[in-house]
């Protein structure tokens, strides 16, 4: 089926067979025309790459949407003009790093040209690395922006670009917005300086590595676990991506010594071939490591996605069976074990705090009260995150924080989901639950026993095209004019309204302000609902994809492990409940 290419399409098209574009990229253009590909070119050419709040997602290709050397130059010249009347009488200086995608290191090298030819000192990675290393090196070396070229997760066929300010955390408001208006302030490739300054750029690699590694050793809290049980069975597998670079090495540094990596996805290539897609939070990209974690008899398994900002996890669960846990369970050991190990070295003032996104269980809310310790929910998305950790430097010490899909940061010298980290302190929290005579599951179900069996499920629909947008919008606007006044059998007694930034108790009426403007929090299309038996429910569109997700967390006391089994079907069969509840399935 062939599609018809409007006037617009065509005159974009145009533009550039008869731009400054170079004849590698016409000759493909010609080509997809003689192949008759029209609707290859009408998705190629009918609107520009979008640069979002975060920067640049899309497929690699010729065309006006898609990811090649003019939409980065275009994107790139654009944050310079930012960057630029943002620090008028400064020497800008700006990190770039890459992960193991297709052009990555095409598209890094451009990035960098760019801005040295805009009078910047640039700090390249010679080679690729992880995304949290970037967001250390801008702290490290001063930098007042960064760049990583990765997509995350996506398929092969995508490459990305985020940006970060010199806190080290992506761009905010009202950052984000403006370099958005200078973006689209480009109108012609002819604006872009793609002729780099070869003296401003300086590679950087071990110098940045080695500090890096030696402030994930501080955050460790017990060295002497990990020298009784050095030789805990690691599985550790980088899915193609770019922390085979530092997770083994950081591992050794810690004392480990028995670390196996899965030699399949060992080496970095943007193609991922021994995956359908690279992403920990899907058993398929474990499959690999499940199986060589059994043949080892292996106490934890870790996997990284491509840029290493999040981490999957496994182990034994108590039927002997490999368990993958999820990020919620993750993110609540990662804090139980900080808070536990905090207290007893005696270092909880009453100034400490935890940060996690408002999608992320309330395990987390419930184990800081006990502790005394602050625990902040911001929206989704991290830079909420790292916005926060900015507000409070040098009021409040942040001791950890994540958020349920996967991604998680401890102490504050990175301003990003560091999954290099954080494979140090699963690997450490393992190691102490060992030490006491315990496996990693044995200490998820302790921590169920002392502050509750917390179980959450999601469930995501996808609404394409126009339609689908408009059905999500007429779902929400439902929900707040007519939200549910029962769900599985416990009242709804608040409701919170993200959009309009208003807390409502339905038991009284009263409406409080939900304050913006600080602590990860601005208006957002979302909506949470709470029960009286502490139910939350919480429905939000996706921002980048044509999908509502609903977000359920449920709760339920566990007196005994040998419960856990019945507690886990009964909170399972609640979780069904809300969702037929709400219409969801």
């Amino acid at each position: 089926m062939t599609t018809a290419i409007d006037s617009a399409t065509q005159a974009a098209i145009d533009r550039w067979l008869n731009g400054n574009y170079d004849e590698e990229t016409k000759a493909a253009i010609r080509s997809m025309m003689d192949r008759g590909e029209s609707t290859e070119l009408v998705d190629a050419f009918y609107k520009n790459l979008e640069f979002g709040t975060g920067g640049l997602r899309g497929v690699i290709g010729v065309g006006s949407n898609r990811m090649n050397r003019y939409t980065v130059g275009t994107a790139t010249q654009g944050l310079a003009n930012y960057i630029r009347a943002a620090f008028p009488n400064e020497t800008v200086k700006v990190a770039i790093a890459h992960d193991s995608r297709r052009m990555s290191p095409e598209f890094a090298r451009i990035t960098a040209d760019i801005f040295s030819a805009n009078g910047f000192e640039v700090y390249l990675f010679s080679a690729l690395r992880p995304t949290p290393e970037l967001s250390f090196s801008i702290r490290q070396l001063g930098c007042h922006s960064g760049v990583v070229v990765t997509a995350s997760h996506n398929p092969p066929e995508y490459n990305g670009y985020k940006v970060y300010w010199n806190d080290g955390g992506q761009v905010v408001a009202p950052h984000d917005k403006n370099i958005i208006a200078e973006v689209n302030k480009i109108q012609s490739v002819d604006e872009v300086k793609f002729e780099g300054d070869p003296g401003r750029i300086h590679l950087i690699d071990e110098e940045i590595d080695s500090v890096y590694v030696e402030r994930i050793k501080s955050n460790s809290i017990n060295p002497d676990v990990i020298a009784r049980q050095k030789d805990l069975k690691i599985v550790y597998t980088p899915i193609h991506g770019t922390g085979i670079t530092l997770v083994p090495r950081t591992l050794e540094a810690l004392g480990f010594t028995n670390v196996s990596i899965v030699e399949e996805q060992a080496e970095p290539d943007g193609n991922f071939p021994t995956v359908k897609s690279p992403n920990p939070e899907e058993r398929d990209a474990m499959h690999l490591a499940l199986e060589k974690a059994k043949a080892l008899d292996a106490d934890l398994i870790m996997a990284t996605d491509p840029d290493s900002d999040r981490v999957g996890s496994g182990t034994r669960n108590h039927h002997g069976e490999y368990e993958l846990l999820n990020g919620n369970q993750m993110a609540s050991l990662i804090i139980y074990y900080l808070l536990r190990a905090w207290k007893e070295a005696g270092k909880l003032t009453g100034k400490e705090f935890v940060a996690k996104t408002i999608v992320t269980t309330d395990l987390i809310d419930t184990m800081c009260a006990k502790y005394g310790v602050s625990c902040y929910n911001t929206l989704t998305g991290f830079k909420y995150i790292a916005q926060i950790i900015r507000e409070l430097e040098g009021r409040q010490q942040f001791i950890g924080g994540g958020e349920e899909s996967y991604g998680y940061l401890i102490g504050d010298f990175v301003r990003d989901k560091d999954a290099i980290a954080s494979c140090a302190m699963i690997a450490e929290l393992t190691a102490f639950a060992k030490d006491n005579n315990l496996s990693l599951f044995d200490l998820l179900m302790e921590m169920y026993q002392e502050f509750g069996f917390y179980y959450e499920g999601l469930i995501s629909l996808t609404k394409k095209g126009k339609t689908g947008a408009e059905e999500i919008q007429q779902m929400m606007a439902d929900f707040r004019a007519n939200p549910p006044k029962q769900i599985a059998g416990s009242e709804v007694i608040r409701v919170d309204d993200y959009d309009h930034l208003v807390r409502t108790d339905l038991k009284t009426g009263e409406k409080t302000a939900i304050e913006a403007g600080k602590m990860g929090i601005e208006t957002s299309n979302v909506l949470q609902f709470f029960t009286a038996d502490g139910t939350k429910v919480s429905a939000r569109p996706s921002g980048t994809e044509p999908k509502i997700k609903f977000y359920v967390s449920v709760n339920e006391p566990l007196a005994r492990k040998e419960d856990f089994d019945g507690v886990y079907a009964q909170l399972k069969k609640k979780v069904q409940s809300v969702m037929t509840d709400l219409n969801l399935g």
